[in-house]
């Protein structure tokens, strides 16, 4: 089969690969019909994610077709359609009995991490049985296709880990694809006001669209965001989200939480970020980081099916699985080419 394949820092390649075979009882092998492309995977390529192998096939989002199962696989056959979600779960071990699939003692991100993963043809999925799901037949690919990853980050590390509720203020910074995600999902929980916060005019106005009430354009140091929303405020904001993970973002998102509000990080981070605990150690904050643990996944699937909010938003650019490079170039170009989600297909 074919596959992209991570060859060190800055090198990928659309390549020949050994078609998957099972391994364990518990695995699946699925024929990838869709995928896609994550920020997280660029920063596979940037080298911020250096326990990921040069060989390894990457990718950790995609639909699929069930092609064969292992013998100890029960809740799946041949022929079914399943979403490849980014974490993997064994069901049974500590972390997972708790709901923290994301450091399952056997699992976890796995796919384009640990293992090879979905941006290729076919996939073995490990843990079929408890980290796979069924595809409604009403329900597209690209319908679902986001709840493999962004989706439940925002969801999870952000609206979930922030607390959002009835009548709060929230700034997002970042208005990528997990922050445009933030801004969705946030909005379930009739916040009072959502602010999005980004450098780029473009991003903004893709906020506006997916529902930020007000949206702020940072210059840099983030002096004139921060006065603005303490104006508008009255002292800050109850909830802040860091979706870009780099340090400045994560320093202003405690600068702009009112004592008593949530921080809630979203972004990978690469370096070192300072804590100002000789402003926050009165301030009464909570700080939360997370993994997504995909663990809301059928929550959100029922609010996808009942048409409560539309995924197929974040998909700007679509190719063939086989223009995958192509892909990433106008992925990794977003600010130019306006990309949120590209859309992989065979």
């Amino acid at each position: 089969m074919k596959a992209v394949v991570f060859h060190g820092p800055g090198e990928k390649s659309w390549e020949q690969v050994n078609d998957p075979k099972l391994e364990r009882t518990e695995d699946a092998i699925v024929r990838i019909t869709t995928s896609t492309i994550c920020g997280t995977d660029l920063h596979i390529l940037k080298g911020d994610v250096p326990e990921v192998r040069p060989g390894t096939v990457l990718g950790h989002e995609a639909v699929g077709i069930v092609e064969e199962v292992g013998g100890s696989v029960t809740n799946l056959q041949r022929g079914d359609r399943v979403l490849l979600p980014a974490i993997t779960a064994d069901g049974r071990c500590d972390f997972c009995r708790v709901g923290m699939y994301s450091h399952c003692r056997h699992g976890g991100w796995l796919f384009g991490h640990r293992i090879d993963g979905l941006q290729a043809q076919y996939a073995r999925a490990p843990y079929a049985d408890t980290s796979l799901y069924k595809v409604p037949d009403e329900l597209t690919d690209e319908q679902v296709l986001f709840l493999a990853d962004i989706l439940p980050t925002a969801f999870e590390c952000g609206v979930l880990n922030g607390q959002v509720k009835p009548g709060d203020t929230v700034a997002i910074v970042g208005a990528g694809p997990i922050g445009l995600a933030a801004v969705l999902l946030s909005r379930l929980f009739s916040p009072a006001l959502i602010v999005a916060i980004d450098l780029d005019e473009s991003r903004l106005e893709r906020a506006r669209q997916f529902g930020a009430d007000l949206t702020l354009q940072s210059t840099g140091d983030g002096e004139g965001v921060k006065a603005r929303l303490m104006e508008l405020t009255d002292g800050g904001v109850d909830v802040a989200m860091e979706a870009v993970g780099v340090p400045a973002t994560f320093e202003l998102c405690t600068e702009l939480v009112k004592p008593g509000g949530r921080v809630a990080n979203l972004g990978v981070h690469g370096s070192a970020a300072s804590l100002h605990l000789e402003h926050l150690w009165a301030h009464n904050i909570t700080i939360t980081t997370r993994l997504v643990d995909t663990i809301t996944i059928p929550q959100l699937l029922k609010l996808i099916q009942a048409k409560r909010f539309d995924p197929t938003r974040f998909a700007t650019h679509h190719f063939r699985l086989d223009e995958a490079l192509a892909a990433y170039d106008v992925f990794a170009r977003a600010g130019e080419t306006g990309a949120l989600k590209v859309v992989l297909t065979q």
